[in-house]
């Protein structure tokens, strides 16, 4: 009976994973993306990421403008991150945290004197990342043959005290054999076993797997490392072909072979296994099977890779960083909390609840910790871009949350996909806080869908242009001068007010603000304020609506009428000298004359020989002319009263 098995481990390590999603995530916040490097070393991704519109760098001096750069995996030297930090780019850092770590070991190291000794290829990006990292004399040995040889004409170095760490994905049985000279030769080794766990379990997965079949593929890019050493050590066990994509299948050797695996590098998509395993349905002959099908078995070993496979399950139960599913399956399936929504400010409680039923995507299946990892948020997706796309050519009308005011504008979430609405066409004016729109519910159109990139430009000023329309059209048919509106102060300039009605704006002029003469309108009212005002005039054809806001009962011409009469006595403030009189305040906005000669009760040469600036004296209004708007005004009419009196008492 003829066997297929594909590796548990093959596909995406935790490493490149991280990366690919980082430069997605990228590209979904509609960032202009470059890597320093391919990505990862699978040809068929780095063409799907083009496609996108990543670019690839050989150098960060070659980073466009406003592009942000992606570290890949393999790690950078220090030096390559200290000129990003001196050229201000933008960047992420996608290196892996394995190798981060090493970073850091041969950094410490060099810090406390250590010779420092990589046991890697030279050649390989990692490695170069990690020399870099290091200060002090650093050596590279890409086999235990090239240690064995340093060792006898360098023999000084075998007393001083050296740290020892391997390329994350060398061949584990090599580094062993360099244990056993360092271990031997090196009294003052410190040695850091760096190989990731994931490069262990591949490698003794392969060569298990190996031991049982009469045929071996390996998937995988031909430049990468993990992928080789899968080749090298399964290549002296039974017949292995390394292949990038079905194309290079040996398809005489899959026909005839009876067991066959399979396994992949750390960069392999699950989209090329899966494809590997299509193809060797129509490879081979069916009438060699017995019992279970191929395709059959293909299917089953489907089940443990990355794959796009839809599932159903139930909410089982809800924790801050996950929600546990139910599947159906022997796994356990488990949501991460950013998987669940494309608002990176909501809870997992306010998203589900337990009992719900939900479609899922299964993002990896790990049959060692028995877990499948599921993604509620990128079937949203899938399925929202159809809503996006049909909005696109309808231009329907679409409700969506903003989740983030970035640099340029904002992003909306509608229907599980991420929208950027740009700052000029976020609100209906120029010039608007984009951080009062955060959290809220807003309504936009879809002005701009790129579909190779699944990036998606709304407007909200579209909908809002239109709904002032609509306001506009409504306020013109019942319009009139004299009638009333309770408005809200939008802008304020030099000569005026600008103040919505409701859909359109109307201007109260500086002269209209205020009885009183003011120097500019925010003196009287504050953007934002809730006026009445009333309409002086229109002009329909230019759209022109000219307000008033000051009441007529607030006149100082009509409060003197109605409260100082001729031959009223009040206190006025002096606010005017000339060389004929002296002007005083009566009420706000209504100055009187005291002329000269009626100043005081005797001759006066001039004004500031008996009154000053700012003082507060006794007068009566003698005069007002309400058509020149004049008062005439007397302090010497106050004194003869009393003046009068004192007489009467000396005669008596």
């Amino acid at each position: 009976m003829k066997t297929i098995t594909v590796a548990q481990s093959a596909g995406f390590c935790f490493g490149v994973d991280r990366a690919v999603q980082m430069v997605y995530h990228l590209l979904e916040e509609g960032k202009k993306v470059c890597t320093l490097g391919p990505i990862i070393h699978n040809p068929q991704m780095i063409a799907e990421l083009e496609s996108k519109g990543v670019e690839i760098l050989q150098t960060v001096d070659e980073a466009p403008p406003g592009s942000t750069v992606v570290i890949r995996a393999h790690g950078v030297p220090r030096s390559t991150l200290d000129r990003m930090d001196s050229l201000r780019l933008d960047y992420a850092d996608a290196t892996c945290p394995f190798v981060s770590k090493i970073h850091a070991l041969v950094s410490e190291a060099s810090a406390r004197g250590d010779n420092v000794f990589i046991i890697g290829n030279p050649k390989h990006p990692e490695v170069q990342g990690i020399q870099g990292h290091c200060t002090t004399p650093c050596f590279i040995f890409q086999s235990s043959q090239e240690l064995e040889k340093f060792t006898k004409e360098f023999p000084q170095y075998s007393a001083e005290p050296v740290t020892i760490v391997a390329q994350t994905t060398f061949n584990v049985s090599e580094w062993e054999n360099c244990l056993k000279i360092i271990k031997k030769v090196y009294t003052k080794a410190t040695i850091f076993d760096t190989i990731c766990n994931a490069t262990v379990t591949r490698q003794t997965e392969a060569v298990d797997l190996a031991k049982r079949s009469d045929l071996m593929i390996i998937i995988g890019g031909k430049e990468s490392s993990n992928t080789a050493k899968l080749y090298d050590v399964c290549a002296g066990i039974c017949a292995t072909y390394l292949i990038e994509s079905a194309d290079e299948l040996p398809q005489e050797a899959v026909r005839k072979a009876q067991n066959i695996s399979i396994t992949a590098g750390a960069s392999t998509p699950a989209t090329i296994i899966k494809e590997v395993l299509d193809t060797m349905t129509v490879i081979h002959e069916p009438e060699q099977m017995e019992e279970t099908s191929f395709a059959e078995m293909l299917e089953e070993s489907l089940k443990s890779l990355n794959t796009d496979e839809k599932v159903r399950g139930v909410v089982v139960a809800i924790a801050p960083n996950e929600v546990q599913v139910d599947v159906g399956r022997k796994q356990a399936g488990f949501i991460p909390a950013s998987e669940l929504s494309s608002d990176p400010n909501v809870k997992p409680e306010d998203v589900v609840k337990i009992g719900d039923e939900l479609d899922l995507l299964i993002m990896r299946t790990n049959d060692q910790e028995g877990t499948i990892m599921l993604s509620k948020k990128r079937l949203d997706a899938q399925k929202g871009w159809e809503v996006i796309m049909n909005a696109e050519e309808e231009g329907t009308v679409l409700k969506g949350v903003v989740t983030e005011v970035i640099k340029g504008g904002v992003i909306a979430v509608t229907n599980g996909v991420r929208v950027f609405i740009p700052a000029s066409q976020a609100t209906a004016s120029r010039g608007e806080p984009l951080e009062d729109l955060l959290k809220k519910e807003v309504e936009f159109r879809i002005i701009e869908v790129n579909r190779s990139r699944r990036r998606a430009v709304g407007s909200i000023r579209s909908v809002l242009k239109d709904e002032r329309k609509a306001l506009a059209d409504k306020f013109w048919e019942t319009a009139e001068v004299g009638k009333e509106y309770t408005g809200t102060v939008k802008s304020l300039t030099a000569y005026g007010a600008f103040v919505d009605l409701g859909g359109i704006d109307g201007m109260v002029h500086i002269s209209e603000l205020s009885w009183n003469r003011i120097k500019h309108p925010s003196e009287v009212m504050n953007v934002g304020d809730t006026v009445t005002v009333y309409i002086k005039a229109l002009d329909p054809e230019k759209g022109k609506i000219s307000l008033g806001y000051k009441k007529e009962e607030d006149n100082p011409w009509e409060i003197l009428r109605r409260e100082y009469p001729v031959g009223t006595v009040c206190d006025v403030k002096v606010v005017g000298m000339t060389a004929f009189g002296a002007f005083a305040r009566i009420i706000p906005g209504i100055d009187g004359l005291i002329h000269i000669s009626q100043i005081a009760d005797h001759r006066v040469e001039k004004p500031q020989d008996v009154l000053k600036m700012d003082e507060v004296v006794k007068a009566k209004i003698t005069d007002i002319d309400f058509d020149k708007k004049r008062v005439s005004l007397s302090i010497r009419a106050t004194l003869e009263p009393k003046e009068a009196a004192e007489e009467e008492q000396t005669e008596a």
